[in-house]
């Protein structure tokens, strides 16, 4: 395959920890640090094929915290893992913390994503023989690091989501929500530009979801973030910078009617 990686016109390049996979020459903070033009993505089925996106365009600032709604089957999933080098698309260009993860091989896309990705899903996915402290170290881990270097890290991290005093708990020793926060803490250990959270409050009561999604918002701003959800809770979705809609592989502001006859499919 041939790795065309390189960024867009003006691409951060602040990070420099793989400059073979990142533009050269731009101006540092002065672009959208995703940037997604042309997007398809096309699946064969049994009943023929079965298309999500097409041509839709998506432009996120850096800082921004934005929240994807849809329904069921849409693809809002899909969207976020193609954002974050998990899957690829069909075609189209996507350009992530100044990164074109569509050309990434498997080996690059896994290094990206332990770089520069944050990922927390609906369900916490906790290894159930390690500690919370021995799971927020994995990334670490992962990287190289030893467990002398990646434990004090994984300590401070889960200081950050107040759960200093679970650290040698196993997740079947915790809540729903703390389990949750110590996903957090693991997605956020290895300081990455990006958090892509996947309905992170979908499996908790009312009153915890509010709980942790503040404590998401709390950690997006005094860590510089840019976020991403994906929710189908409206409440939340309205407390983020802006939420939009995924309907018929568009992309709309989530108060515009899709029935409008304008091109909704570039968000900007």
């Amino acid at each position: 395959m041939n790795q065309n990686t390189s960024a867009a016109p003006g691409q951060d390049t602040r990070n420099t920890r793989a400059p073979e996979l990142r533009s050269q020459g731009a101006s540092p903070n002065t672009s959208p640090i995703i940037q997604v033009t042309g997007l398809e993505k096309t699946y064969t089925t049994a009943r023929g094929a079965l298309t999500l996106f097409k041509h839709l365009d998506l432009v996120v600032e850096t800082g921004e915290m934005v929240a994807i709604l849809g329904q069921s089957g849409a693809g809002k999933s899909t969207l976020l893992h193609i954002l974050g080098a998990l899957d690829t698309p069909t075609a189209g260009a996507v350009y992530c913390a100044s990164t074109n993860v569509a050309q990434l091989s498997p080996r690059q896309a896994a290094a990206f994503r332990n770089r520069e990705i944050g990922y927390v899903w609906q369900f916490h996915y906790l290894l159930p023989e390690f500690s919370a402290l021995e799971n927020v170290a994995m990334p670490l881990l992962a990287r190289g690091q030893t467990k002398r270097e990646a434990l004090p890290v994984a300590a401070k991290w889960l200081s950050e989501v107040g759960l200093e005093d679970r650290a040698d708990h196993r997740p079947g020793e915790l809540s729903g929500g703390e389990q949750q926060r110590v996903a957090l803490a693991r997605s956020l250990v290895n300081n990455p530009r990006l958090l892509l959270a996947d309905e992170p409050t979908g499996d908790l009561d009312q009153t915890t979801a509010a709980l942790v999604f503040d404590l998401i918002r709390r950690l997006h701003r005094s860590h510089g973030l840019t976020s991403i959800l994906v929710t189908h809770n409206l409440e939340l979705a309205a407390r983020c910078t802006r939420a939009l809609r995924l309907e018929s592989g568009r992309l709309l502001p989530a108060n515009q009617d899709a029935g409008r006859p304008e091109n909704p499919a570039i968000v900007s």
